[in-house]
């Protein structure tokens, strides 16, 4: 019976294929979106094995020595065991500093995930709307085809009756040849384009038609999350610059020590009991002078901060710039629509006038050929600019700092 389910909720994928919404679904089990959780949890593990190294360190020793020449302070025979604790008061700032390095690059990290998704799943929509055009294309270029070689079997009844002349039939037969390339030329490019979407998504897909990027209208001017992984990557390398100032700070320890010693006198006028000892200190130390190593070191960990700030806004900026450019590139889009649907208007009447002539032999098959290329262009030319549409949408999705998932339907 289970069974039987698993194969019905299976069967309707493998029959319809995938939408553009399964297809960003399934992209995220891209080898690079797991190598980028990896890194992430292999940060947050040396972040953790750094907490673990600012915790008291507890240890434990023992030994036993043998001395040949007894005296009152050297027994024949010694045992001692004792057991330590060590902890670091204050270490000039340097643990506080580690602390948020650490915790900014993990930040970093999750928001470089999140516009690693977001860069794949644009890169999964521009295969699928490419996709869908090519897809009509090469339906406008079979009906092309199936036309012209309606037009050859009637010519060939006409030549074959001396009513036409052969360069009129040679002529349809180099057209058929030349659409016929074309349409290669297109499923080239449809099984190029499954084959990169099989190495995004990492598994065959059959594509289905049908979605849509809901148009974004919102005005407020996010920062987008490669942005945001530079922020929280400023914000590491100025704590990690920091922390090296510590070297000019004073340290405290606090250390504890406990011993047991046993000890065995041959001469027995030497005999004294076993004691314990408990030697409790706190330790100041303080690096007065390093031959201005500290300061070298804040300033080459500082410098890098700084290169990556300017770097920062640099991209921002040019974030800013894509962005206007994106919705331009939208509004030039939904033009190129208007002027595609007037053509196809166009074309289809002139293909319908001169049709009729054609037919009725008062033009010739030149004329009729080149009514007939720009009818099935312009219906190709209006579906690319409707598939081109939602790309810029898309784009305009990304840039606004948006999850491009959340607007597909």
């Amino acid at each position: 019976m289970l069974k039987s389910i698993s194969i019905l909720l299976i069967v309707p994928f493998a029959l319809f294929g995938e939408n553009l919404t399964q297809l960003i679904e399934l992209s995220k089990n891209n080898k690079m979106i797991d190598s980028s959780k990896i890194t992430i949890e292999s940060t947050k593990d040396s972040y953790e094995s750094v907490k673990n190294s600012y915790m008291p360190k507890f240890s434990v020793g023992a030994g036993y020595s043998n001395d040949s020449y007894e005296e009152y302070s050297y027994p024949e025979n010694s045992v001692s065991v004792n057991g330590s604790v060590a902890y670091t008061l204050y270490d000039g700032g340097k643990k506080g500093n580690t602390y948020d390095s650490y915790e900014s690059s993990i930040k970093s990290g999750s928001e470089s995930l999140e516009d690693l998704k977001n860069q794949i799943a644009i890169q999964v929509t521009n295969y699928y709307y490419n996709y869908l055009s090519f897809v009509a294309q090469k339906e406008v270029k079979l009906q092309e085809i199936e036309q012209l070689e309606a037009q050859y079997s009637r010519l060939k009844k006409f030549l074959d009756a001396g009513t036409v002349t052969d360069d009129e039939v040679q002529k349809i037969i180099s057209n058929i040849q030349i659409s016929k390339v074309a349409l290669h030329e297109i499923e080239l490019n449809i099984e190029t384009i499954n084959h990169n979407l099989e190495y995004v998504v990492g598994q065959s897909v059959n594509i289905q038609s049908g979605s849509t990027i809901t148009e974004y209208d919102s005005k407020e001017n996010k920062l987008r999350a490669d942005l945001k992984a530079i922020e929280y990557q400023l914000a590491a390398l100025k704590s990690t610059a920091n922390a090296t100032k510590s070297g000019k700070l004073p340290k405290v320890t606090l250390n504890n020590t406990y011993t047991h010693n046993e000890l065995e006198y041959n001469d027995s006028s030497y005999a004294t009991d076993d004691y314990n000892r408990n030697v409790a200190s706190i330790n100041l130390s303080w690096d007065i002078f390093d031959f201005d190593t500290t300061n070298k070191a804040y300033e080459a960990a500082f410098k890098k901060y700084l290169a990556l700030k300017s770097e920062f806004e640099y991209e921002k900026n040019k974030a800013d710039v894509d962005l206007k450019l994106a919705n331009r590139a939208y509004e030039i889009g939904k033009l190129k629509i208007e002027s595609a649907q007037a053509g196809l208007n166009a074309a289809n009447s002139a293909y319908k006038t001169i049709k009729a002539k054609y037919e009725a032999g008062l033009i010739d098959n030149v004329s009729y050929l080149a009514a007939l290329t720009d009818k099935y262009s312009a219906q190709s030319a209006l579906k690319v600019a409707i598939n081109d549409l939602e790309l810029k949408k898309a784009n305009i999705i990304y840039y606004s700092g948006e999850k491009l998932e959340e607007f597909v339907k």
